[in-house]
């Protein structure tokens, strides 16, 4: 059964782009199979998760060929978790496209690029080896490069080419560390590397760690690694900044965390330079943020800042911490895209982000208001919201370390960030009723936004109220794909039996 169910993220989104290119003149027909392959990513996601929670990691070898020379796609409890709250936020930004005015209408290209960006998201959660990890980086950087000059502006190509330039270096350097990790083990299998990594010599073993913490800190945009994200992410259209935001920085945490616990021995864990990062990251974001005075820009620099907290639970290496990070990034792929995606509605709205531009939305578009306060104030960590959790497992966590100088910093930083989200509440949402310009559709005017838009929004924040009703149980399997993680025996042994 998981030989077949494991592919399935990744080969549903790819056949469907195909047959969405095929589809390029009829745009009803694009849109009903981007959701019909999305969604049926959704089920197997949901599957995989049961699977691996109740059954152990599963691995599935591609071609017939065994591991570790064969490609193998391994799913363990922290993979199904990715691929669980991946898929609902992939589908939901899609229908948010389907009703946003240029998007995807005026874009044949979208759906299949899109799905592409899917699958390759998918992979990167899936895979068990290096190079393939390489290759569904370079899927989805491909796709991204489309999507965020989609509308071709002058300041899109501008910040778009920052990207393009960022992320190529990032994957001349990931594949320069793959080539150096198989000269000197002979396998770029993860589990593999798991065995034969720890029979280097101990400065080469620190080396590799820190190489792969700075390879995937850039995708993760940590500090100071981030500077290419704020300029980038808020020039491309609100659907594709959604999915940016929610996904691709946590693409590079989740690689934080599966290599830096499969492929690093304890005592060659950067641990220091890692709180020291995580400080540096959770500090420079949020005081980007507070100096903006656009929504977009503002919630951009917030993506840097909540990074900081995951690599924080990543650095303490142990079950409570590692369940917190995981708990955390859970918590953000949701808040993050939700968060984009009201700016998005904000803009549609009044026809501008900026702070001192629009005014009054809560009265004038009452709906919008709470779309953008529930998940607001989630991110800020206001009790009982899902944020407040995940933030409180961070803290704990640190303290059971005695990380005294990094829980205070992320306590600090977690008022700075209440403080910018009242500053785009009074802002934009209070005072005066003021816009730039009305949106042309009878709805828009009177709700805020199409019903595509407005639906989808509602539903990742039904999915974030969720997530702080679930918490417990949420935050129990994350406990238990800690202890996995921190005890690999049953991923490699599914991987090499």
């Amino acid at each position: 059964m998981m030989r077949v169910l494991l592919p399935l993220p990744v080969v549903l989104p790819l056949f469907a782009a195909g047959c969405s290119m095929a589809a390029a003149r009829r745009r009803w027909l694009q849109r009903l199979i981007g959701i019909a392959a999305l969604s049926a990513c959704v089920a197997a996601a949901v599957a995989i998760l049961l699977h691996a929670d109740r059954e152990g990691p599963a691995a599935a070898f591609m071609g017939g060929w065994d591991a570790p020379v064969g490609i193998s796609l391994v799913a363990d409890r922290l993979t199904g978790l990715m691929l669980v709250v991946a898929a609902p936020v992939l589908l939901a930004v899609l229908v948010f496209a389907t009703g946003q005015p240029g998007t995807e209408k005026e874009q044949p290209a979208f759906h299949p690029v899109y799905l592409v960006l899917a699958a390759g998201i998918n992979l990167s959660f899936l895979t068990g080896d290096l190079f393939n990890l390489f290759v569904a980086f370079e899927m989805m950087l491909t796709a991204s490069y489309v999507l965020i000059t989609i509308g071709g502006r002058r300041d899109q190509v501008r910040t778009g080419m920052t990207y393009v330039v960022i992320n190529l270096i990032a994957s001349t350097l990931l594949v320069a560390t793959i080539g150096l990790l198989y000269a000197a083990t002979g396998t770029v299998n993860m589990a593999d590397l798991a065995g034969r990594i720890g029979h280097l010599p101990g400065g080469v073993r620190v080396a590799f760690a820190l190489l792969l913490f700075v390879v995937f800190g850039i995708k993760a945009a940590v500090f100071p690694l981030f500077f290419w994200l704020p300029d980038s992410y808020p020039s491309a259209p609100t659907a594709v900044t959604a999915v940016f935001a929610g996904l691709l920085t946590k693409v590079g945490v989740y690689c934080l965390i599966r290599t830096q616990t499969l492929m690093v021995a304890p005592g060659d864990r950067p641990i220091g330079f890692m709180l020291a990062i995580a400080a540096l990251t959770m500090v420079v974001g949020v005081l980007g943020a507070i100096a903006q005075n656009d929504i977009k820009r503002i919630l951009s620099f917030h993506i840097v800042s909540q990074i900081g907290y995951m690599v924080l639970g990543i650095a303490l290496f142990s079950v409570a911490g590692l369940a917190a990070a995981m708990l955390y990034l859970v918590n953000q792929i949701v808040l993050k895209s939700t968060l984009l995606l009201t700016a998005g509605i904000v803009d549609h709205a009044a026809g501008s982000s900026r702070l001192a531009e629009v005014g009054g939305l809560a009265r004038r578009h009452p709906i919008v208001g709470w779309l953008f306060l529930l998940p607001a104030l989630s991110l800020a960590g206001i009790p009982p919201l899902s944020g407040f959790v995940a933030k409180l497992s961070v803290i704990d966590a640190g303290f059971a370390d005695h990380a005294w100088i990094a829980v205070g910093v992320a306590i600090a930083v977690s008022i700075l960030t209440l403080y910018s989200m009242t500053k785009i509440w009074g802002g934009a949402f209070w005072g005066e009723v003021e816009v730039v310009a009305e949106p042309s559709d009878a709805m828009s005017r009177r709700y805020g936004a199409t019903a595509p838009m407005l639906a989808s929004t509602a539903a990742l924040v039904v999915l974030s109220l969720a997530l702080a009703v679930f918490a417990g149980p949420l935050l129990e399997l994350c406990q238990r794909a800690a202890a996995d993680l921190l005890s690999p025996t049953a991923y490699i042994s599914a991987v090499l039996p």
